[in-house]
C-alpha cells in the first residue's frame, strides 16, 4: 500500500482529523464541524457543511470527495455535485455541499462522518484542435449505445 503525508490545519477546535474506517479503505472519512449540535437538511435542499480543516494536497494530486455509502443509501444524503474536487493549490476550508435526495428531512449531527476523501494523481490534458479523430467500433454512439447486458 502506498502512502503520502497530507498536511492539514485545524481551522476550528471542534474539527475532527480524517480517519480511515479499515486498513484497506481508499477514502478517509470527513466529519461535520458545525457550531450547532445538529443541522437539518430538508428534502431537495443543499447545505454547505464545514469540516473545520484546510489541507495541503501535494502537487500532481487532487482530493476527490465522495458520498459515504451508508449516508447515501440509508439517508439519501450525498455531495450536491456528486464528486467534489479539491485542487492542490487550494488552502481554504474544505466544505461539503450535502444534498438531501430523500423525501424526508435528514439530521446531520456535529462530528458526524459526512463524506470521504480519496487522494489521486491526475494528468493535465494538452488540447490540440483537429479536423479528424480516429475511428472506433463505437463511433459517435452515446448514451446507452453499448446496450444493457
Amino acid at each position: 500500500m502506498t502512502t503520502m503525508n497530507i498536511k492539514f490545519k485545524k481551522l476550528n477546535d471542534k474539527a475532527v482529523i480524517p480517519t480511515y474506517g479499515t486498513e484497506y479503505s481508499a477514502g478517509a472519512d470527513l466529519y461535520a464541524c458545525i457550531e450547532e449540535s445538529s443541522v437539518v437538511i430538508a428534502p431537495g435542499e443543499t447545505v454547505l457543511i464545514p469540516t473545520g480543516l484546510a489541507m495541503e494536497i501535494p502537487e500532481g494530486f487532487a482530493g476527490l470527495i465522495y458520498a459515504r455509502s451508508g449516508l447515501a443509501t440509508k439517508k439519501g444524503i450525498a455531495p450536491a455535485n456528486k464528486v467534489c474536487v479539491i485542487d492542490s493549490d487550494y488552502r481554504g476550508e474544505i466544505r461539503i455541499p450535502l444534498h438531501n435526495h430523500s423525501s424526508l428531512p435528514v439530521t446531520i449531527d456535529a462530528a458526524e462522518r459526512i463524506a470521504q476523501i480519496v487522494f489521486t494523481p491526475y494528468l493535465r490534458g494538452i488540447f490540440e484542435e483537429s479536423d479528424t479523430l480516429s475511428d472506433t467500433v463505437r463511433g459517435t454512439g452515446g448514451f446507452g449505445s453499448t446496450g444493457l447486458f
